[in-house]
């Protein structure tokens, strides 16, 4: 991991990995730092905002140098289950890619478990961890100018639901109804990092 100073109060932890990312995440939530103000993950890094004119950054840099992230702290996780008709435009392609049927597709997919690594691209768009190794497939080739909201994807090691409508280029297995993103509620996203997610549903 490198340690960059970002600002007069943030530092960018910059990670070899997802998971070392995760583990890093993990470890600093669960120490509860009063004035560590917010956590940013992302794929290959975290971003750790701290309460101006306290010595908290010192304190996590200290933390994370003696801590085991190869055994980070578990934690209660929410648990959130998504209803999802398996109709998307590019089921056939996911599971011609995979080398399966479609109805395998929807077992594998409907039968992982997800973990929300981090949040980006657009608000509430979580991009979800335990995507099974046959539908870990490429974006596509060209892609869309507007997904409709509540698509259900896949694209690369990640799983996601666009929260809104908008291009994207990940491949589509089907549509949820859920409001992933609420401007107006008190929690505008439904997903955060470390949420676990499950979909279910059939074709």
């Amino acid at each position: 991991m490198r340690w960059r100073r970002y600002g007069e109060d943030a530092a960018l932890l910059e990670c070899d990995s997802l998971e070392q990312m995760s583990a890093a995440r993990a470890t600093v939530a669960a120490a509860d730092l009063a004035d560590i103000v917010e956590l940013v993950p992302g794929a290959r890094s975290l971003l750790i905002e701290a309460r101006p004119g306290s010595t908290v950054l010192e304190q996590v840099r200290a933390l994370l140098k003696s801590a085991d992230l190869e055994h980070p702290p578990q934690s209660r996780p929410r648990e959130i289950v998504l209803d999802v008709r398996y109709d998307g435009e590019d089921l056939e392609l996911v599971a011609e890619t995979a080398g399966i049927s479609v109805d395998e597709v929807v077992k594998l997919h409907t039968g992982a478990h997800y973990t929300v690594a981090f949040t980006g691209f657009a608000p509430g768009f979580g991009y979800l961890t335990g995507l099974p190794e046959p539908l870990r497939q490429s974006r596509l080739d060209t892609p869309r100018t507007r997904v409709p909201a509540g698509s259900v994807g896949v694209a690369g090691e990640f799983a996601g639901v666009y929260p809104r409508a908008s291009p994207g280029g990940w491949r589509l297995l089907g549509h949820t109804d859920t409001v992933l993103f609420d401007s107006r509620a008190e929690r505008p996203s439904l997903l955060a990092p470390g949420d676990h997610v499950r979909f279910q549903g059939t074709r």
